[in-house]
Formats: structure tokens, C-alpha cells, sequence
């Protein structure tokens, strides 16, 4: 049996398996697509493996780090994911943030590949929830050159879109960084259809000033 450091490192793990599932099977990812991770501590930060599929993930799986990308521990062996990078500078730029989840929802990854960020405000949800989804322009994964390209972005907001990649969400809890993603997904969903209707009746900037009156005032 795995003996685990404490009770509340196990419920993360659970966690980042269920939430794993749910990307799995909202088809925001496919195959071993996908990263997750939580910052269990200030030295101590729980991410995924790479090349495992996250819809079948197993707690003992996940793999321990430090904010340097050091591995401090593999219960049953495996390798931090590939786009570590990018979890750990958002950590270190942001330092309120705890969870990073990283995916490719269709509809937004699509707006992502064609070169549009959700950065206007069309629906409430879009000024109150997740704010403007920027698109944080091309860069080459797995190395350094991606997680640079976010540290501009990262303060006040949310969520990114990567071009020609995916989407990328992150918050304070684990659940509340995967529902910034399906947020974003959502309101992509809700564009396109816009789109393809023929209008987008984008909001006034006094009707953006009075739901941030209200909302965040």
C-alpha cells in the first residue's frame, strides 16, 4: 500500500484525477493531452505525468516537485509533465494562484489557431468571470520560450489563450482554475455561434462600467 504524507496531500491527488476524468470526457483533451498541477506548499507543488493519459490517472501517479522543477518524489516512477515550465512561472509571477490547468478545448482552441482572443466583452460573464481572455501570441512548447511569453499577461487575469495551442486557466483552488477553463470554453462556444449567426452585439462601455459597479465595486 502507498503511504501517502497526509490526508490532505491525498485529497489533492484525488482531485487532480478527478479533474483529469473531467477534461477526458469533456473532450477538452485527447490522448495523453494536458497538465495539471496544485501548489501543496511553498517548496512543494503536485503535477501530472507525461505521455499518461490524465482521464485515467491513479493518485500514486502524480508526481511531486519543487518550484524549481526538481523531482522530489515518484511513488510508482514516471516523468513531470512536458509544460512544467509553464506551471512553475505562473506560480512564481503569481503568487496568489495554487492550481494551473492547462488543455485543448475545441472551440477556444480553435479561436486560439485562428488568431482571435476573447478579449471583448459580449456576455457579463466575460467582465465579471474569467475578464478578457487575451491571446498570448505563438511560442514553441516544452521549453523556456512559452512560459516567458505568458509572464506580460499573467496579473488580473484568469485565463490565457496560447496561440496555435490551447488554453491555459488558473486560480486559487483546483476546481475553481477548471472552471475558469470550461468558462472560457463556454463563452468561445457562445462567440462562434454569434459569429456564425451573422452579428455580435458586443457590450457598451457604460454597460461593461455598470456590471463592474456592481460586481466587483
Amino acid at each position: 500500500m502507498v503511504a501517502y504524507n497526509s490526508s490532505y496531500e491525498w485529497d489533492v491527488r484525488r482531485e487532480i484525477c478527478e479533474v483529469g476524468k473531467r477534461l477526458y470526457d469533456q473532450f477538452f483533451i485527447a490522448g495523453n493531452d494536458g497538465n495539471i498541477s496544485v501548489r501543496l506548499s511553498e517548496n512543494e507543488i503536485l503535477i501530472t505525468p507525461t505521455g499518461v493519459n490524465k482521464g485515467m490517472m491513479r493518485p500514486e501517479m502524480i508526481l511531486k516537485i519543487s518550484p524549481e522543477g526538481e523531482l522530489i518524489e515518484a511513488l510508482v516512477g514516471g516523468k513531470p509533465s512536458s509544460e512544467t515550465r509553464m506551471h512553475l512561472i505562473i506560480y512564481r509571477h503569481r503568487p496568489d494562484i495554487r492550481a494551473v490547468v492547462h488543455a485543448h478545448p475545441p472551440t477556444a482552441t480553435g479561436f486560439a489557431v485562428a488568431g482571435f482572443g476573447l478579449d471583448k466583452p459580449f456576455l457579463p460573464e466575460v467582465v465579471v468571470r474569467t475578464g478578457p481572455t487575451l491571446l498570448v501570441p505563438y511560442a514553441i512548447p516544452g521549453g523556456d520560450e512559452l512560459p516567458e511569453s505568458l509572464v506580460p499577461h499573467l496579473e488580473g487575469r484568469d485565463a490565457l489563450l496560447l496561440a496555435n495551442h490551447g488554453v491555459v486557466a488558473y486560480s486559487k483552488k483546483l476546481w475553481d482554475a477548471q472552471a475558469n477553463l470550461e468558462t472560457v470554453e463556454l463563452n468561445a462556444r457562445i462567440l462562434l455561434t454569434a459569429h456564425q449567426l451573422g452579428n455580435v452585439e458586443y457590450l457598451s462601455d457604460e454597460q461593461v462600467r455598470a456590471l463592474e459597479k456592481r460586481y466587483r465595486g
